[in-house]
């Protein structure tokens, strides 16, 4: 199989497993990139997403940066597997302000047990682009049954 289409292959298998993410699907999350080691996902910072002083809520910053890094690992595992977080620490920079957040997940090392990851997310708002949190975890690959 070609580069080409071995990567078209690993996105499709992302956009696939996305595809069945209710959460994201929730937060109206969309993948914006998908590279080997590599994923961006974007997502309006909707009014129910909001904590009370109008800041997306931390939880939302951290379900998307989670899931852009989760995703890149799973670009690195074989065909076959699934991936979980198996542990996730979040730097909260600054608050998320803005209309939108973008979170870009990479893989720092790439194990045949455990994916060592990271991502950083971004808060959009008009020409104004922020970081507002460094997430750093280890993720696993998984055989999930019954699907």
């Amino acid at each position: 199989m070609t580069d080409t289409a071995t990567n078209a292959a690993i996105a499709q298998r992302i956009h696939d497993s996305f595809d069945r993410q209710d959460m994201m699907r929730t937060l109206g999350a969309k993948l914006a990139e998908v590279a080997p080691g590599h994923v961006v996902i974007s997502a309006p910072i909707l009014p129910e997403m909001r904590q009370q002083h109008g800041f997306a809520h931390a939880a939302v910053t951290f379900a998307l940066g989670d899931s852009a890094a989760g995703y890149a690992a799973l670009t690195m595992m074989a065909p076959g597997d699934e991936v979980v977080t198996s542990e996730m620490k979040i730097n909260l920079l600054a608050p998320a302000a803005g209309q939108q957040l973008v979170a870009t997940g990479h893989v720092i090392r790439a194990g045949k047990r455990l994916v060592v990851v990271g991502a950083l997310v971004v808060a959009i708002d008009g020409d104004r682009h922020r970081d507002v949190a460094v997430l750093q975890g280890t993720m696993m690959p998984v055989q999930i049954s019954g699907r």
